[in-house]
C-alpha cells in the first residue's frame, strides 16, 4: 500500500504526495492564509517552518510555551490578535487543539503520524495536517497534506505541481540507500562512525549552534519580493535540499514500505515511552500521554551537551534540538512572545530521547540532573 493510501486510511481525508513535509507546510499556508495575516506560532521548532511562513508572506506572532508539552501555551497568547494558528505538537505530545477552536488552524504533524486525541489522529482536527514520512516511518524523505475537502486538495495539486523540480533516478536511488544506511546504522549501533562519516562528508549543513545560518540582509532581500517559495530556497532546503524534488517509483516504494512497518513496531515505542517516564526528569506533559507512540520522549535536563555525547557513545543518536527560540534566532522577523522565558529555558535544557532506543539509553539516562528553574 502507498504511504498516501495510508494515510488516507487513517485520517479519512484527501492526500497529496509531497517530497517533504515542508513543502506541504508552504501550499497549507498559501492555500489557507492571506499575505499579511498574523499566524501564532510555537518558538521551539525546525529552522526551516519559521521561513516557510514569510515565505508565504505571513506575519509570525511568536507564542508563550508550555514547560509541561514545549509546546504553545494558549491560555498566555492572545488569540484575538492573530487571524491563524500553527500548531507543532513537539516530539508527538498534541498541541491543547480546544483552546484554538473558532481559528484557523494548520496542523504540522511531522513529530506526531501516530498521536491521536480523542480516538482522532492529529492532522484531522484543522485546515489541513501536514505530515512527514521521514520521522515515523524513517523513510528518509516524503510528506503528505491531508484536507478535507476535494475542492482543496485538487486546488494544492495543481500548486504543488507548479512548485515541483525534475528529479533523477540516480539522485533518488542514492537517497534511498542514504536512508537504509542511516536505519542501519541505528539498529547496529554504528551511531558514531555513522555521524562521523556525514560531517566528514558534508552532509549536514553548517550550523551557528543548533540554529542555521539566518543571514539576515539577504532575508530581507527574498521578503521583498513578496510571497514566493523559490527564494527562501537556501534557508528552506537546509539539510534537506531536495525538498521540492519530484519522486519516482523508488521513493514511492520505499516510503510505502516504511509507512507499513510503523504499526509494527508501535508496541516497543509504547513501552519505552512509559520507561522513559519514569525518569525525574521527564517533561510533565509527557504524564498525560502515556498511551500514545511519541516519536520522542522530551527530558529537561542539565549538561545536555554532555548527556548527548554520552548517549552517541551507546548508539543514540540525539536530534531534533531548536535553539535559540525564534525570538532570539531571528529578532526583528518575528512578532516576540510576551513570555519568552520558558522558551529559553526549554530550548537550553530539553533532550528528545527515542523510545525505541530506551533500553539503549536509560543508564545514561538514569544519572543525569533534572533541569532547575
Amino acid at each position: 500500500m502507498s504511504a498516501v493510501r495510508a494515510l488516507e486510511e487513517r485520517t479519512g481525508r484527501h492526500c497529496l504526495a509531497l517530497p517533504s513535509n515542508r513543502l506541504g507546510l508552504y501550499l497549507a499556508l498559501r492555500h489557507f492564509c492571506a499575505p499579511g495575516q498574523r499566524l501564532l506560532m510555537s518558538p521551539i521548532s525546525a529552522d526551516e517552518i519559521l521561513f516557510l511562513v514569510l515565505a508565504a508572506g505571513l506575519v509570525p506572532v511568536i507564542a508563550p510555551l508550555s514547560r509541561r508539552t514545549g509546546n504553545i501555551d494558549p491560555a498566555r497568547a492572545d488569540l484575538s490578535d492573530v487571524d491563524a494558528v500553527l500548531t507543532t505538537n513537539l516530539y508527538g505530545l498534541p498541541d491543547d487543539l480546544p483552546a484554538f477552536d473558532g481559528k484557523l488552524l494548520i496542523e504540522d504533524v511531522a513529530h506526531a503520524m501516530e498521536t491521536t486525541v480523542g480516538g482522532r489522529p492529529l492532522g484531522t482536527f484543522g485546515a489541513a495536517g501536514v505530515y512527514s514520512l521521514s520521522k515515523h516511518a524513517g523513510a528518509g524523505s516524503g510528506g503528505v497534506l491531508a484536507v478535507a475537502d476535494a475542492a482543496d486538495a485538487k486546488a494544492l495539486a495543481q500548486a504543488r505541481d507548479l512548485l515541483l523540480q525534475p528529479g533523477s533516478w540516480r539522485a533518488e536511488l542514492l537517497s534511498v540507500a542514504s536512508s537504509m544506511a542511516r536505519q542501519a546504522a541505528l539498529t547496529f549501533d554504528l551511531v558514531r562512525p555513522a555521524l562521523r562519516l556525514m560531517r566528514a562528508l558534508g552532509m549536514e549543513e553548517e550550523r551557528e549552534g543548533y540554529r542555521i545560518a539566518l543571514r539576515a540582509p539577504e532575508l530581507r532581500a527574498a521578503m521583498a519580493g513578496g510571497p514566493a517559495l523559490p527564494p527562501f530556497d537556501p534557508w528552506v532546503r537546509a539539510d534537506l535540499h531536495s525538498y521540492r524534488t519530484r519522486r519516482g517509483g523508488p521513493a514511492r516504494w520505499y516510503q510505502g514500505r516504511k509507512v507499513a512497518k510503523v504499526a509494527r513496531v508501535r508496541p516497543r515505542r509504547l513501552a519505552g515511552v512509559r520507561r522513559l517516564a519514569e525518569l525525574p526528569s521527564v517533561a510533565e506533559g509527557v504524564l498525560d500521554h502515556l498511551d500514545q507512540p511519541l516519536f520522542r520522549v522530551p527530558l529537561l535536563v542539565e549538561e545536555r551537551d554532555r548527556a548527548i555525547a554520552a548517549l552517541e557513545r551507546r548508539g543514540v543518536a540525539t536530534g531534533y534540538l531548536y535553539a535559540p527560540p525564534y525570538d532570539d534566532y531571528a529578532p526583528g522577523f518575528t512578532t516576540p512572545s510576551p513570555a519568552p522565558a520558558d522558551a529559553r529555558w526549554w530550548a537550553e535544557h530539553v533532550l528528545p530521547v527515542d523510545p525505541v532506543y530506551a533500553d539503549r539509553a536509560l543508564p545514561v539516562l538514569r544519572e543525569l540532573t533534572p533541569a532547575r528553574g
